[in-house]
């Protein structure tokens, strides 16, 4: 056992860095030492299985990360008591993994059962409540339910409150899921006072390049990209990118990120071969670091694309989003809301292109999935409505682009706040 608890320990470090293969030999390593030297469904088999299914949702294999989770729950319902707080972690784990495959029911329901034995469990104000009440949030933001996402953030955060100091990092992460919601209400300005906020604390309780100053760097950074001010957003994000290089291992998933999000502002500014340069890094970074059919690669192919059609270099730009679609079509469920997405920006080639019938059948495909994934009044599902009229409309079919852009604000009413700027459009 002393041998397989070194070999979880290196395998630790190495997910940690960002070396999912190599973490998950020594996981297995482990394991398999375990299995010999221990009884069949002794509880630190059921922790080896959770590591390994880990570092498999890190990798985007959610099948994987799901098959492993499970195999460690059904080890954990033999070998501890019903209300055991290691069983929480499973439920947890497994409401993890349900909620990156966009399946937010199963998430939903699994988060809450956690939720449950961890009110048996532990004491009405433990950290471990905040983190559940967080989790459950997450999903109703992925949602759209933001009102309740936001609610839970906040009971989260009442909890850390309580049981931890002042400036413990667990509440720096709250202030940013709250923060998160905001941004994605378009409510900037609260966005912004409450990333700061988060950064405030991680600056006191953390060291100068530890990578969760990294992260709120590039929170406030997204929130002064969405607001239009892009040199406040690129300084935020090259910021965040100092911190990263320090910080972690060269080719780290992180980076990517940062490249991602600096190739994201100079797409806004319109310094396309900077932004193309910027998002090719990233994409080059991500093929090291990730599995070849990882989310997060069709991802960088979906911003390439993007450019192109910014550029008006229609043919690239969809051979990039189809390249896009076809890596989401391997790594994720057939209805899951990212799927929607590419259909939606091949439906924006084919509209600029001026192929209406083609542009509709895409934009009509990105709809069927997001009325299934999504709740009735997503405000995705309004994105969707809008571009199907704006296409009747380029083909003179006004009652129909009528009719679209109708239903379209309704929902919009529906979802977003009563200025929010995605009404006037």
């Amino acid at each position: 056992p002393d041998l397989a608890g070194s070999y979880n320990n290196i395998g630790m470090v190495y997910n940690n860095m960002g070396e999912y293969s190599k973490a998950l030999s020594s996981y297995e390593r482990s394991l398999e030492i375990k299995k010999i030297a221990l009884p069949p469904n002794h509880s630190d088999l059921a922790s080896s299985y959770g590591n390994i299914g880990n570092v498999y949702g890190s990798m985007g294999e959610y099948s994987k990360a799901l098959s492993s989770y499970e195999r460690s729950l059904e080890i954990r319902k033999i070998a501890l008591p019903p209300n055991h707080s290691d069983l929480a972690s499973s439920y947890n784990n497994i409401g993890m993994v349900y909620n990156n495959m966009g399946e937010y029911s199963k998430a939903l329901s699994s988060y809450e059962r956690s939720l449950e034995i961890k009110k048996i469990a532990l004491p009405p104000n433990h950290p471990d409540l905040a983190a559940s009440y967080n989790n459950i949030g997450t999903v109703y933001d992925n949602m759209g339910e933001y009102s309740k996402a936001l609610s839970l953030y906040e009971r989260s955060l009442e909890i850390k409150k309580i049981s931890l100091p002042p400036n413990h990092p667990a509440l720096a992460s709250s202030y940013g899921n709250i923060g998160n919601v905001y941004g994605t209400m378009g409510e900037y300005s609260k966005a912004l006072s409450s990333y700061e906020r988060s950064l405030e604390i991680r600056k006191i309780a953390l060291p100068p390049n530890h990578p969760d100053l990294a992260s709120s760097y590039n929170n406030i950074g997204m929130v002064y990209n969405n607001m239009g001010e892009y040199s406040k957003a690129l300084s935020s994000y090259e910021r965040s990118l100092e911190i990263k290089k320090i910080a972690l291992p060269p080719n780290h998933p992180d980076l990517a990120a940062s490249y991602n999000n600096i190739g994201t502002v100079y797409d806004n500014m319109g310094e396309y071969s900077k932004a193309l340069s910027s998002y090719e890094r990233s994409l080059e970074i991500k093929k090291i670091a990730l599995p070849p059919n990882h989310p997060d690669l069709a991802g960088s192919y979906n911003n390439i694309g993007m450019v192109y059609n910014n550029m008006g270099e229609y043919s690239k730009a969809l051979s990039s989003y189809e390249r896009s679609l076809e890596i989401k079509k391997i790594a994720l469920p057939p209805n899951h809301p990212d799927l929607a997405a590419s259909y939606n920006n091949i439906g924006t080639v084919y509209d600029n292109m001026g192929e209406y019938s083609k542009a509709l059948s895409s934009y009509e495909r990105s709809l069927e999935i997001k009325k299934i994934a999504l709740p009735p009044n997503h405000p995705d599902l309004a994105g969707s409505y809008n571009n199907i009229g704006m296409v009747y409309n380029n083909m003179g079919e006004y009652s129909k682009a009528l009719s679209s852009y109708e239903r379209s604000l309704e929902i919009k009413k529906i979802a977003l706040p009563p200025n929010h700027s995605d009404l006037a459009s």
